[in-house]
């Protein structure tokens, strides 16, 4: 098979994982009616899971860090299966709680390994863009993946959807083990130096952008599915329609977050990124009379959610060159522990407040990130002239 052949599989292992996290959005409120349970209740399925994610995967990496790579990869996805498996049989919350629980802790160190692998096997020239195609699967998750769990939830049972994501997981375990090479691993980086990063203030800053973004984002997107139903009346079959155009919004967001970096810079397409992101949220307060106009303020505020996303990929991997991989690990981290403070700030807004307060309340974290974002450039402006003061110095 070919290299090209071999990153897609890897890619299609993204895709999988990435479906079985952010398909509990789409089916929200089929779960908490099953489950006998409530919304925000039925939210903090989402928080645990990328809590556990984000501090259980720097451990486990560390951990198996010289472990061949290929092996990891089997190994991870096959507790990945058994988590799905026990999220299908699962009589209650308690124990769904639990395969959330594994399939965060599996899906962590799967993620970074398909990433570790894709960046090995791909030519020299092409590892960029083979890591891009591996992240491409997660959006296409969000595309793809979570309308069809919605279609599946509403038609027949929104368990199926795990059994589902677990056959494929199985027959993905063959493919890798005819297709992809066995890859030794790294040598471990030590946590208390991950850790030690954020004792640089532009490293702090920019990480804090990541982290209170995702914070945004997760409040909104963990309860979009009921907050749609409730305050707009749509019918299963529009909101599967609306989650698919947003995941298409996704993508394009994600691919002209890159092209505007390069394009225009990191810090305007940052910036230009959060504001559309923090108007189009605050926008949806006032406006849900009609279904189309909410479709349309919903598919611009994910583009620039995941515009902002990916440029911030490129703002950390620019902003210490020698620490690139340690800060885009980190940058995962802090992703999903937003995601994990959204999700529980939304479960808050909804029991305390009503559904409909997620809009205003997702827009205050946003604004935050973009606060940092102008701190942060004033920062950068600040470090450059002393470095070229530094330089004339030397000069003369």
């Amino acid at each position: 098979m070919s290299t090209n052949g071999k990153i897609y599989i890897l890619a299609m292992i993204s895709f999988l994982v990435g479906t079985s996290q952010y398909v509990i959005s789409g089916i929200l409120d089929k779960i908490a009616n099953q489950l006998g349970i409530s919304i925000e209740a039925a939210g903090q399925l989402i928080t645990v899971y990328s809590l556990i994610y984000a501090i259980g995967t720097p451990i486990l990496m560390a951990v198996f860090a010289k472990m061949e790579r290929r092996k990891l990869l089997l190994f991870s996805l096959s507790v990945f299966i058994v988590g799905n498996l026990i999220a299908m049989i699962a009589p209650g919350y308690s124990l769904f709680m639990v395969a959330r629980i594994v399939m965060a802790l599996s899906a962590g160190v799967t993620v970074v390994t398909v990433l570790s692998l894709a960046a090995k096997i791909a030519q020299p020239n092409k590892k960029a863009s083979s890591i891009a195609t591996v992240v491409m699967g997660f959006t296409a998750s969000l595309i793809i993946g979570v309308p069809i769990g919605r279609f599946v939830a509403s038609a027949y049972d929104w368990k199926l959807v795990f059994l589902g994501v677990a056959i494929f997981v199985l027959l993905a375990l063959v493919v890798i083990i005819k297709t992809i090479p066995k890859t030794h691993g790294d040598q471990p980086i030590p946590l208390l130096q991950q850790i030690g990063m954020f004792k640089k203030p532009k490293i702090a800053l920019a990480l804090s952008i990541t982290f209170f973004l995702m914070s945004g984002y997760g409040i909104v997107f963990t309860y979009l599915s009921p907050y749609l139903v409730q305050t707009t009346g749509m019918s299963d079959h529009v909101l599967s329609f609306a989650l698919l155009i947003l995941g298409i919004a996704s993508l394009i967001g994600s691919k002209f977050g890159g092209f505007s970096a390069d394009k225009w810079g990191i810090t305007l397409t940052l910036k230009r990124g959060l504001v559309l992101n923090i108007l189009s949220i605050i926008l949806l307060t006032f406006i849900t009379s009609s279904i189309n106009t909410v479709i349309i303020i919903l598919t611009l505020w994910s583009f620039a959610g995941w515009s902002s996303g990916a440029t911030q990929q490129f703002n950390l991997a620019t902003i210490s060159p020698k620490s690139s991989d340690v800060l885009l690990g980190l940058n995962q981290s802090m992703m999903q522990l937003g995601f994990a403070f959204g999700a529980a700030i939304g479960g808050l807004a909804v029991s305390q407040l009503s559904i409909s307060s997620i809009t205003w309340m997702g827009s205050i974290p946003v604004i935050i990130s973009l606060i940092i974002t102008f701190v942060l450039s004033q920062y950068l402006m600040t470090e450059k002239k002393a470095r070229q003061s530094v330089g004339k110095q030397i000069r003369a």
